[in-house]
């Protein structure tokens, strides 16, 4: 059997509570009312209960709106990481996971063959940001290219620039994986450039940043590494694409009956 439901908040509390955009106090307030007075609770005591329930309520909603406008590509967490698994040695995975370099506004660079991890693990320290409080943007040079592109159109590339470096940490993935041309050089200098001892940006690339100049414009690939570099973290990854020993091994797919 169910326990009994709580009665119902009186209807001018329910209006009080909806009027002040309390959402979490409101769902939870029936139960722990009904509590508070079967355990003879102190008044305060009801009022620490209820507005923690509604803290805890935002944060969760606050994660989930920032997880969404984040954009990141699969969800990929550091519960799902294989530690043991990667070329990154676990010292540094944990100084990585600790997000202190983030605190400092350093930057970070992973860099190493297709498959070996890059995004995956960039991605998991992204969400940790998020579970921590933080802001991320997630971007491939292409999408940076062209959110910056619109920008142009419409003269709003000052303002959307502001936007993207509101983030405590701006991921641009791939680089290297395609030529980049004029916009997509000038795109990527003028994030990193605004970023620059402010926010922490991280890339992944098949490159170490100093080849971007094979890339991408000479001079602007040597302004953005620059800045990119100074305060930076390099992590490079080596090793056989997990992706192809897994296709390889049969766990790339569901096996067809």
């Amino acid at each position: 059997m169910h326990p009994p439901a709580s009665p119902p908040l009186p209807a001018e509390l329910d209006a009080l509570l909806r009027r002040l955009r309390l959402p979490y106090l409101r769902r939870h307030a029936p139960e722990v009312l009904a509590t508070a007075k079967a355990q003879r609770w102190d008044p305060a005591e009801v009022l620490r209960v209820l507005l923690a329930e509604e803290a805890a309520g935002r944060d969760v909603a606050t994660r989930a709106q920032r997880r969404k406008a984040a954009g990141f590509p699969s969800g990929k967490t550091l519960d799902a990481w294989d530690a043991t698994a990667s070329s990154i040695p676990p010292p540094t995975q944990s100084a990585l996971a600790s997000l202190e370099w983030i605190g400092r506004a350093e930057n970070l660079a992973v860099c190493g063959p297709s498959g070996t991890g890059k995004s995956h693990f960039v991605e998991a320290l992204g969400h940790a940001g998020i579970d921590a409080g933080l802001r991320v943007a997630w971007f491939t040079l292409e999408t940076l290219t062209a959110t910056l592109g619109r920008a142009k159109a419409d003269a709003s590339i000052a303002k959307t620039v502001a936007r993207i470096t509101r983030a405590d940490l701006i991921v641009v993935d791939d680089i290297g994986m395609l030529p980049a041309g004029q916009d997509a050089a000038e795109a990527f200098y003028r994030v990193v450039d605004a970023a620059y001892e402010r926010r922490s940006v991280a890339v992944t690339s098949n490159l170490h940043p100093s080849g971007f100049d094979t890339i991408m414009p000479k001079t602007l690939a040597t302004a953005t590494v620059d800045r990119l570099l100074h305060h930076a973290h390099v992590v490079l990854t080596e090793g056989s694409s997990h992706r192809l020993a897994e296709a390889t091994a049969g766990k790339g797919v569901t096996p067809l009956t």
